[in-house]
Protein backbone atom coordinates (compact mmCIF):
# COMPACT_ATOMS: atom_id res chain seq x y z
CA UNK A 1 0.00 0.00 0.00
CA UNK A 2 1.09 3.59 -0.59
CA UNK A 3 2.07 5.28 2.63
CA UNK A 4 3.00 8.95 2.60
CA UNK A 5 5.75 8.77 -0.02
CA UNK A 6 8.39 7.48 2.34
CA UNK A 7 10.57 5.47 -0.06
CA UNK A 8 13.27 7.31 -1.99
CA UNK A 9 16.15 6.33 -4.26
CA UNK A 10 19.60 7.08 -2.84
CA UNK A 11 21.88 6.99 -5.86
CA UNK A 12 25.11 7.46 -3.90
CA UNK A 13 24.44 4.20 -2.05
CA UNK A 14 23.61 2.22 -5.20
CA UNK A 15 26.15 -0.51 -5.98
CA UNK A 16 26.31 0.65 -9.60
CA UNK A 17 27.46 4.08 -8.44
CA UNK A 18 29.76 2.93 -5.64
CA UNK A 19 31.86 0.83 -7.97
CA UNK A 20 31.22 0.03 -11.62
CA UNK A 21 30.91 -3.59 -12.59
CA UNK A 22 30.46 -5.39 -15.90
CA UNK A 23 27.18 -6.90 -14.68
CA UNK A 24 25.09 -4.02 -13.36
CA UNK A 25 22.86 -4.70 -10.37
CA UNK A 26 19.16 -4.91 -11.33
CA UNK A 27 17.75 -6.47 -8.16
CA UNK A 28 15.34 -3.61 -7.49
CA UNK A 29 14.16 -3.40 -11.10
CA UNK A 30 13.59 -7.14 -11.39
CA UNK A 31 11.90 -7.45 -7.97
CA UNK A 32 9.44 -4.56 -8.32
CA UNK A 33 6.02 -6.16 -8.88
CA UNK A 34 4.62 -2.97 -10.42
CA UNK A 35 7.44 -2.19 -12.90
CA UNK A 36 7.78 1.17 -11.18
CA UNK A 37 11.58 1.43 -11.42
CA UNK A 38 13.07 2.42 -14.76
CA UNK A 39 16.39 1.23 -16.18
CA UNK A 40 17.76 4.53 -14.88
CA UNK A 41 16.52 3.67 -11.36
CA UNK A 42 13.83 6.35 -11.39
CA UNK A 43 10.60 5.76 -9.48
CA UNK A 44 7.45 6.13 -11.56
CA UNK A 45 4.76 7.68 -9.31
CA UNK A 46 2.00 6.30 -11.52
CA UNK A 47 3.04 2.75 -10.70
CA UNK A 48 4.89 2.85 -7.35
CA UNK A 49 2.80 1.70 -4.37
CA UNK A 50 5.67 1.92 -1.89
CA UNK A 51 5.47 -1.78 -1.09
CA UNK A 52 9.13 -1.63 -0.03
CA UNK A 53 10.42 -4.65 -1.92
CA UNK A 54 13.16 -2.47 -3.44
CA UNK A 55 14.42 -1.73 0.09
CA UNK A 56 14.45 -5.39 1.05
CA UNK A 57 16.31 -6.68 -2.01
CA UNK A 58 18.83 -3.83 -2.37
CA UNK A 59 22.02 -4.97 -0.66
CA UNK A 60 23.54 -1.52 -0.15
CA UNK A 61 20.82 0.92 0.88
CA UNK A 62 20.15 2.24 -2.62
CA UNK A 63 16.52 2.68 -1.65
CA UNK A 64 15.71 4.25 1.68
CA UNK A 65 12.67 4.34 3.96
CA UNK A 66 12.58 8.04 4.79
CA UNK A 67 11.04 7.46 8.24
CA UNK A 68 13.47 4.71 9.25
CA UNK A 69 14.87 6.80 12.13
CA UNK A 70 11.34 7.29 13.56
CA UNK A 71 10.57 3.61 13.14
CA UNK A 72 13.79 2.54 14.85
CA UNK A 73 13.19 4.98 17.72
CA UNK A 74 9.65 3.64 18.16
CA UNK A 75 10.95 0.05 18.32
CA UNK A 76 13.67 1.02 20.81
CA UNK A 77 11.56 3.11 23.20
CA UNK A 78 8.09 1.56 23.14
CA UNK A 79 7.39 -0.99 25.87
CA UNK A 80 5.01 -3.00 23.71
CA UNK A 81 5.86 -2.82 20.02
CA UNK A 82 3.01 -3.05 17.52
CA UNK A 83 3.62 -2.64 13.79
CA UNK A 84 0.77 -2.61 11.31
CA UNK A 85 0.36 -2.37 7.57
CA UNK A 86 -2.28 -0.12 5.94
CA UNK A 87 -4.45 -3.17 5.16
CA UNK A 88 -4.69 -4.05 8.87
CA UNK A 89 -6.64 -2.27 11.59
CA UNK A 90 -4.86 0.82 12.82
CA UNK A 91 -2.64 0.08 15.78
CA UNK A 92 0.86 0.95 16.90
CA UNK A 93 3.20 2.20 14.17
CA UNK A 94 1.98 1.93 10.58
CA UNK A 95 4.60 0.77 8.07
CA UNK A 96 4.00 0.79 4.31
CA UNK A 97 4.15 -3.01 4.02
CA UNK A 98 5.99 -6.03 5.39
CA UNK A 99 8.02 -5.61 2.23
CA UNK A 100 10.28 -3.02 3.90
CA UNK A 101 11.59 -5.64 6.35
CA UNK A 102 14.90 -7.04 5.13
CA UNK A 103 16.94 -9.76 6.85
CA UNK A 104 18.79 -7.36 9.15
CA UNK A 105 15.60 -5.65 10.29
CA UNK A 106 13.85 -8.98 10.88
CA UNK A 107 16.79 -10.08 13.02
CA UNK A 108 16.74 -6.82 14.97
CA UNK A 109 13.02 -7.26 15.67
CA UNK A 110 13.78 -10.74 17.00
CA UNK A 111 16.40 -9.30 19.34
CA UNK A 112 13.89 -6.83 20.75
CA UNK A 113 11.26 -9.55 21.01
CA UNK A 114 13.53 -11.21 23.55
CA UNK A 115 12.80 -8.46 26.07
CA UNK A 116 9.37 -7.10 25.16
CA UNK A 117 6.25 -8.16 23.33
CA UNK A 118 6.45 -7.49 19.60
CA UNK A 119 3.48 -7.98 17.29
CA UNK A 120 2.94 -7.29 13.61
CA UNK A 121 -0.60 -6.88 12.27
CA UNK A 122 -1.26 -7.42 8.58
CA UNK A 123 -4.32 -7.47 6.38
CA UNK A 124 -5.17 -10.33 4.03
CA UNK A 125 -1.96 -10.21 1.98
CA UNK A 126 -3.31 -12.49 -0.75
CA UNK A 127 -5.90 -9.81 -1.58
CA UNK A 128 -3.35 -6.98 -1.61
CA UNK A 129 -1.72 -5.62 -4.80
CA UNK A 130 1.57 -5.69 -2.90
CA UNK A 131 1.38 -9.40 -2.08
CA UNK A 132 4.64 -10.11 -3.93
CA UNK A 133 6.55 -7.74 -1.62
CA UNK A 134 4.98 -9.43 1.39
CA UNK A 135 5.86 -12.86 0.01
CA UNK A 136 9.53 -11.96 -0.38
CA UNK A 137 9.67 -10.55 3.15
CA UNK A 138 7.92 -13.58 4.66
CA UNK A 139 10.32 -15.87 2.78
CA UNK A 140 13.23 -13.96 4.33
CA UNK A 141 11.64 -14.44 7.75
CA UNK A 142 11.24 -18.17 7.16
CA UNK A 143 14.88 -18.55 6.11
CA UNK A 144 15.99 -16.67 9.21
CA UNK A 145 13.70 -18.82 11.35
CA UNK A 146 15.36 -21.95 9.94
CA UNK A 147 18.82 -20.58 10.68
CA UNK A 148 17.90 -19.37 14.20
CA UNK A 149 15.33 -21.85 15.44
CA UNK A 150 15.31 -20.69 19.05
CA UNK A 151 14.94 -16.97 18.29
CA UNK A 152 12.57 -14.88 20.45
CA UNK A 153 9.02 -14.92 19.13
CA UNK A 154 7.75 -12.21 16.81
CA UNK A 155 3.96 -12.46 16.64
CA UNK A 156 2.39 -11.97 13.21
CA UNK A 157 -1.40 -11.71 13.13
CA UNK A 158 -3.80 -11.24 10.23
CA UNK A 159 -6.25 -8.56 11.37
CA UNK A 160 -7.94 -6.88 8.37
CA UNK A 161 -9.04 -3.25 8.67
CA UNK A 162 -12.80 -3.25 9.13
CA UNK A 163 -13.12 0.39 10.03
CA UNK A 164 -12.42 0.21 13.76
CA UNK A 165 -9.87 -1.04 16.25
CA UNK A 166 -10.47 -2.70 19.59
CA UNK A 167 -6.74 -3.05 20.29
CA UNK A 168 -5.73 -0.96 23.29
CA UNK A 169 -2.40 0.30 22.00
CA UNK A 170 -0.75 3.69 22.03
CA UNK A 171 -0.84 5.01 18.48
CA UNK A 172 2.52 6.48 17.51
CA UNK A 173 2.74 10.17 16.69
CA UNK A 174 3.57 9.26 13.12
CA UNK A 175 0.41 7.19 12.80
CA UNK A 176 -1.75 9.85 14.45
CA UNK A 177 -0.58 12.62 12.18
CA UNK A 178 -0.63 10.48 9.03
CA UNK A 179 -3.57 8.14 9.44
CA UNK A 180 -4.94 9.00 6.02
CA UNK A 181 -3.90 6.49 3.39
CA UNK A 182 -2.43 7.83 0.19
CA UNK A 183 -4.94 5.71 -1.64
CA UNK A 184 -7.38 8.50 -0.75
CA UNK A 185 -5.04 11.28 -1.88
CA UNK A 186 -5.31 12.50 -5.44
CA UNK A 187 -2.83 11.16 -7.97
CA UNK A 188 -1.72 14.71 -8.73
CA UNK A 189 -0.72 15.34 -5.12
CA UNK A 190 1.11 12.03 -4.93
CA UNK A 191 3.10 12.78 -8.09
CA UNK A 192 4.08 16.15 -6.66
CA UNK A 193 5.30 14.41 -3.49
CA UNK A 194 7.21 11.84 -5.53
CA UNK A 195 9.07 14.56 -7.41
CA UNK A 196 11.45 14.79 -4.45
CA UNK A 197 11.95 11.04 -4.24
CA UNK A 198 15.74 11.13 -4.41
CA UNK A 199 18.20 11.27 -1.54
CA UNK A 200 21.90 12.15 -1.42
CA UNK A 201 22.55 10.87 2.11
CA UNK A 202 25.66 8.69 2.17
CA UNK A 203 25.38 5.45 4.16
CA UNK A 204 28.55 3.32 3.83
CA UNK A 205 26.66 0.71 5.83
CA UNK A 206 22.89 0.33 5.22
CA UNK A 207 20.63 1.75 7.92
CA UNK A 208 19.09 -1.59 8.88
CA UNK A 209 22.59 -3.08 9.31
CA UNK A 210 23.54 -0.13 11.55
CA UNK A 211 20.37 -0.71 13.59
CA UNK A 212 21.19 -4.42 13.97
CA UNK A 213 24.75 -3.68 15.07
CA UNK A 214 23.68 -1.08 17.63
CA UNK A 215 20.95 -3.34 19.02
CA UNK A 216 23.26 -6.34 19.33
CA UNK A 217 26.02 -4.26 20.93
CA UNK A 218 23.79 -3.47 23.92
CA UNK A 219 22.81 -7.14 24.28
CA UNK A 220 26.12 -8.74 23.40
CA UNK A 221 26.72 -10.44 26.77
CA UNK A 222 23.38 -12.26 26.48
CA UNK A 223 23.42 -12.90 22.71
CA UNK A 224 26.65 -14.82 22.18
CA UNK A 225 26.27 -15.40 18.43
CA UNK A 226 23.87 -14.88 15.54
CA UNK A 227 23.44 -16.74 12.21
CA UNK A 228 24.75 -14.37 9.54
CA UNK A 229 25.63 -14.65 5.85
CA UNK A 230 29.42 -14.56 5.60
CA UNK A 231 32.06 -15.12 2.97
CA UNK A 232 34.25 -18.23 2.98
CA UNK A 233 37.24 -19.26 0.86
CA UNK A 234 38.11 -22.80 -0.14
CA UNK A 235 41.54 -24.29 -0.85
CA UNK A 236 40.92 -23.71 -4.53
CA UNK A 237 41.81 -20.01 -4.24
CA UNK A 238 44.45 -19.12 -6.88
CA UNK A 239 45.53 -15.95 -5.05
CA UNK A 240 44.69 -13.51 -7.84
CA UNK A 241 43.20 -10.89 -5.49
CA UNK A 242 40.53 -9.75 -7.97
CA UNK A 243 37.74 -10.21 -5.40
CA UNK A 244 39.02 -7.37 -3.24
CA UNK A 245 39.28 -5.06 -6.25
CA UNK A 246 35.63 -5.49 -7.16
CA UNK A 247 34.10 -5.17 -3.65
CA UNK A 248 31.95 -1.99 -3.62
CA UNK A 249 31.75 -1.90 0.18
CA UNK A 250 35.41 -2.18 1.10
CA UNK A 251 34.44 -5.29 3.07
CA UNK A 252 37.15 -7.37 1.41
CA UNK A 253 40.67 -5.97 1.30
CA UNK A 254 44.02 -7.49 0.48
CA UNK A 255 47.57 -7.19 1.67
CA UNK A 256 50.05 -7.93 -1.07
CA UNK A 257 53.60 -9.10 -1.04
CA UNK A 258 55.59 -10.71 -3.83
CA UNK A 259 55.26 -14.14 -2.28
CA UNK A 260 51.89 -14.01 -0.50
CA UNK A 261 48.30 -12.78 -0.74
CA UNK A 262 46.31 -12.01 2.41
CA UNK A 263 42.55 -11.34 2.32
CA UNK A 264 40.90 -9.45 5.20
CA UNK A 265 37.11 -9.66 5.57
CA UNK A 266 34.84 -7.29 7.55
CA UNK A 267 31.34 -8.83 7.92
CA UNK A 268 29.73 -5.60 9.17
CA UNK A 269 30.58 -3.84 5.90
CA UNK A 270 29.59 -6.79 3.71
CA UNK A 271 26.12 -6.46 2.20
CA UNK A 272 26.14 -9.88 0.50
CA UNK A 273 25.95 -8.51 -3.03
CA UNK A 274 28.14 -11.49 -4.03
CA UNK A 275 30.07 -9.66 -6.71
CA UNK A 276 33.20 -11.32 -5.41
CA UNK A 277 31.56 -14.74 -5.67
CA UNK A 278 30.45 -14.14 -9.24
CA UNK A 279 33.87 -12.94 -10.41
CA UNK A 280 35.93 -15.67 -8.73
CA UNK A 281 37.60 -17.64 -11.53
CA UNK A 282 38.42 -20.62 -9.36
CA UNK A 283 34.96 -20.72 -7.73
CA UNK A 284 36.68 -20.68 -4.35
CA UNK A 285 34.40 -18.07 -2.78
CA UNK A 286 31.07 -18.94 -1.21
CA UNK A 287 28.47 -17.02 0.77
CA UNK A 288 26.91 -19.10 3.52
CA UNK A 289 25.26 -18.84 6.93
CA UNK A 290 27.67 -19.07 9.86
CA UNK A 291 27.31 -18.42 13.58
CA UNK A 292 29.27 -15.26 14.38
CA UNK A 293 30.00 -13.54 17.67
CA UNK A 294 29.57 -9.78 17.94
CA UNK A 295 33.35 -9.38 18.04
CA UNK A 296 33.76 -11.21 14.73
CA UNK A 297 30.75 -9.45 13.19
CA UNK A 298 32.20 -6.01 13.88
CA UNK A 299 35.87 -6.89 13.54
CA UNK A 300 38.33 -7.94 10.85
CA UNK A 301 38.72 -11.60 9.93
CA UNK A 302 41.76 -13.18 8.30
CA UNK A 303 39.86 -14.86 5.50
CA UNK A 304 42.70 -16.27 3.44
CA UNK A 305 46.45 -16.38 3.25
CA UNK A 306 48.10 -18.10 0.31
CA UNK A 307 51.46 -18.37 -1.38
CA UNK A 308 51.71 -17.12 -4.92
CA UNK A 309 52.99 -19.41 -7.70
CA UNK A 310 55.35 -18.30 -10.42
CA UNK A 311 56.36 -19.63 -13.81
CA UNK A 312 59.58 -21.64 -13.59
CA UNK A 313 60.87 -20.14 -16.82
CA UNK A 314 59.90 -16.46 -16.98
CA UNK A 315 58.87 -15.72 -13.39
CA UNK A 316 55.35 -14.47 -14.17
CA UNK A 317 52.63 -15.29 -11.67
CA UNK A 318 50.48 -18.29 -12.61
CA UNK A 319 46.92 -18.91 -11.50
CA UNK A 320 46.56 -22.67 -11.54
CA UNK A 321 47.86 -25.69 -9.64
CA UNK A 322 49.42 -27.63 -12.50
CA UNK A 323 52.94 -28.97 -12.11
CA UNK A 324 55.40 -27.72 -13.05
CA UNK A 325 54.09 -24.14 -12.77
CA UNK A 326 54.27 -22.56 -16.23
CA UNK A 327 52.54 -19.50 -17.68
CA UNK A 328 50.55 -19.75 -20.92
CA UNK A 329 53.29 -18.17 -23.01
CA UNK A 330 55.90 -20.63 -21.84
CA UNK A 331 53.52 -23.56 -22.30
CA UNK A 332 52.79 -22.38 -25.86
CA UNK A 333 56.50 -22.17 -26.64
CA UNK A 334 56.80 -25.87 -25.92
CA UNK A 335 54.73 -26.65 -29.02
Amino acid sequence: MINHCQIVYNHVNCLNVKKEFVNICRLCIDACPHQAISMYYELNPRHCTECGVCLAVCPSGGFVYRSSAKLFEYIKTTKKVVLSCPQAMQAGYEIPCLGILDRDLWMTLMLYAGEKELTIYTGVCSDCPDKEACRISVQTFKELHEAWKDHPQVKIKVVPDEGNSDIDETISLDAQNKSKSLLKISREKFEAMMAGGVSDEIDPIPKTRQFLEGTWKLREPAIKALPLPVLTVSEGCINCGECSEICPQGALTKKDSKEQLTLIYEPLKCTHCQRCVSICRSKALRMGIRSLSYRLFTGKILLHQGKRRFCLRCGQQVFDFFEPPLCMNCVSNNY
